[in-house]
C-alpha cells in the first residue's frame, strides 16, 4: 500500500495501470516459492533490481546486506542529518542567519511523524541507493511551506513535459474490503528533488546501478559462499571409494549418497564419527578460505564498495590501507566532508534554495560545514586564539562571536574585533622578567 495522506490532494485525471506482481525488492514472487528478477526489464528497471555477473540480484535492499554498502550509505546519510541547515539573509556582500519558520521544518520537524535528521537521511538514502531523494512541499492555504512529506520512489513517476516535470504519485485507496489504484499529480515547484550524481533531466543515477553493482554482487555471492563453506563444516565435498565397486542400481547409489549427507555433512555433524562398511574408504576434497580467496575477494570489495561511494575506506572500517588525507582527526573529517559530502550537501542546499524562495536571492539556506570539522580542543584552542588577534595576527572574530560558536551567552563590550585583541592582550600576564611590569 502506497502511503499518502492527502484524500483531497489536487490531482490530474487518473492513470489506468496495470501493476506487476512484484514485491518491494524487484523481484518476481513465483508460484513456487523462489524468486527471480523480472522477465520485463522495464518492470525491473522501475524497481531497481539488476542482475550482476555473479548471477546475484542487486537491488537496494539486498544490496543492505552487503556491510560495506549498508555502512557507506549509513555514514553519508548520517553526516547529511548531522551537520545543521542554517538560514541566512544576504544583505550585500555579507551573509547574517537569522530567525526564520524555515527553520524549524528543516531543523527539527518536517512532517508530523518525522525529525529533520531521519528526514535528511530518508533523503539522501534514496538518492545514493535509488537515484533520487523526493518529497512534496505541504503548503498553507496562502501557499506558504508548511512541511516536506517523503515520497516513495517506487509509486512516484517523473514525466518531462515542456520546461517542467511533472510528478505523479499512485496512490492505492481502501474503502471498506475494496481499494483502488489511484494517481495525483504534483508540478516541479512542489516537489524536493535531489537527484544523484548522473541526473538526466528526469531521474539520477543510484551508485548500486551503475559503480557498484558488480562489486556489490560478488560480495552478496561471498557472502553465500561463506555462509554455506562453514555451515558444511568447511569441507567443500568428499569422496566415498570401495575397492568392490558400489552396486549398479543407481536408487541405491543415490540412497548412500543421501544417508552420508544426512549423517555427517554439515556443521553440526561435523565431529560425529565416520563409519563406512564394505571396505569403504573417504577421501575429502578440501578447501580452505585461503585456498578459495575467499578473504582477499571480501576484502576487495569494500575498498571497491567504498570507492564507488566516494567514502575512505578506513571511516567503514577498512584500516589495511593508509590515507592519503593526512593524520588527525581534523583532516579526515576535513577531507571527508570537502570530497564525499561537499558533491551532496551542495546539491541539497540548491534544491532547497531555488524551491522555498524561487527567484529571490535574499534568503538561502546553508549546511554549516564547519561543525563536521571541527578538530581537537588543542587545534581549537590555537584557532580561536588567532582568531581573536593573537601573537602573528590581525584577528578576524570577536569575544562574543567564539562564544556564540561554543554555545555561550554573549558579554557586554566584547562585541568588537579590534578590542578584542587590545583586551586579550591586556589580560594577558607578563612572564617576560626582562620587561617591567
Amino acid at each position: 500500500m502506497v502511503w499518502n495522506p492527502f484524500a483531497k490532494a489536487p490531482s490530474v485525471p487518473s492513470v489506468d495501470r496495470v501493476e506487476p506482481v512484484v514485491d518491494a525488492s524487484g523481484i518476481n514472487a513465483s508460484t513456487d516459492g523462489t524468486t527471480m528478477l523480472s522477465s520485463d526489464p522495464r518492470v525491473a528497471e522501475f524497481f531497481g533490481a539488476h542482475r550482476a555477473s555473479s548471477g546475484v540480484a542487486v537491488t537496494p535492499t539486498t544490496a543492505k546486506c552487503v556491510s560495506a554498502a549498508y555502512a557507506c550509505t549509513r555514514l553519508i546519510s548520517g553526516a547529511v542529518a548531522g551537520l545543521p541547515l542554517k538560514v541566512y539573509e544576504r544583505k550585500g556582500s555579507v551573509k547574517k542567519e537569522i530567525d526564520h519558520d524555515i527553520w524549524w521544518l528543516l531543523n527539527e520537524q518536517p512532517f508530523p511523524t518525522l525529525t529533520a535528521a531521519t528526514w535528511l537521511e530518508w533523503m539522501t538514502d534514496n538518492m545514493l541507493m535509488r537515484g533520487d531523494g523526493l518529497s512534496q512541499i505541504r503548503r498553507k492555504r496562502n501557499f506558504e511551506v508548511d512541511g516536506f512529506m517523503p515520497l516513495p520512489y517506487e509509486a512516484t513517476i517523473v514525466e518531462r513535459r515542456g520546461d517542467e516535470l511533472i510528478y505523479l504519485i499512485g496512490d492505492y485507496e481502501t474503502s471498506g474490503n475494496q481499494g483502488s489504484f489511484k494517481s495525483y499529480g504534483l508540478t516541479q515547484d512542489d516537489v524536493i528533488h535531489v537527484p544523484g550524481f548522473g541526473f538526466n533531466g528526469i531521474r539520477g543515477e543510484s551508485v548500486i546501478r551503475y559503480a557498484a553493482r558488480q562489486s556489490i554482487g560478488t560480495a552478496l555471492a561471498a557472502d553465500e559462499f561463506s555462509g554455506s563453506f562453514f555451515a558444511n563444516g568447511m569441507n567443500v565435498g568428499a569422496v566415498i571409494k570401495y575397492p568392490q565397486g558400489v552396486a549398479p542400481d543407481p536408487a541405491q547409489q543415490d540412497y548412500l549418497r543421501e544417508q552420508f549427507e544426512e549423517r555427517y555433512s554439515g556443521r553440526s555433524n561435523s565431529h560425529k564419527p565416520l563409519l563406512l562398511v564394505n571396505g569403504g574408504e573417504l577421501d575429502r576434497v578440501s578447501l580452505s578460505a585461503n585456498d578459495a580467496q575467499l578473504i582477499q575477494t571480501r576484502q576487495f570489495q569494500v575498498v571497491d564498495i567504498a570507492r564507488a561511494f566516494g567514502v575512505p575506506p578506513h571511516l567503514i572500517g577498512e584500516t589495511t590501507a593508509s590515507t592519503s588525507w593526512g593524520s588527525g582527526i581534523e583532516q579526515m573529517s576535513i577531507g571527508f566532508v570537502r570530497y564525499a559530502l561537499g558533491p551532496h550537501l551542495k546539491r541539497f542546499e540548491q534544491e532547497f534554495n531555488r524551491k522555498l524562495w524561487p527567484r529571490s536571492p535574499k534568503y538561502f539556506v546553508e549546511f554549516d560545514r564547519e561543525a563536521a570539522q571541527a578538530g581537537d580542543l588543542k587545534s581549537e584552542a590555537e584557532f580561536f586564539a588567532k582568531a581573536l588577534g593573537g601573537p602573528g595576527s590581525q584577528g578576524w572574530m570577536t569575544v562574543n562571536q567564539v562564544r556564540s560558536k561554543k554555545n555561550m551567552e554573549p558579554l557586554p563590550g566584547w562585541n568588537d574585533v579590534a578590542k578584542a585583541g587590545a583586551k586579550a592582550d591586556a589580560a594577558a600576564p607578563n612572564n617576560d622578567p626582562a620587561q617591567p611590569e
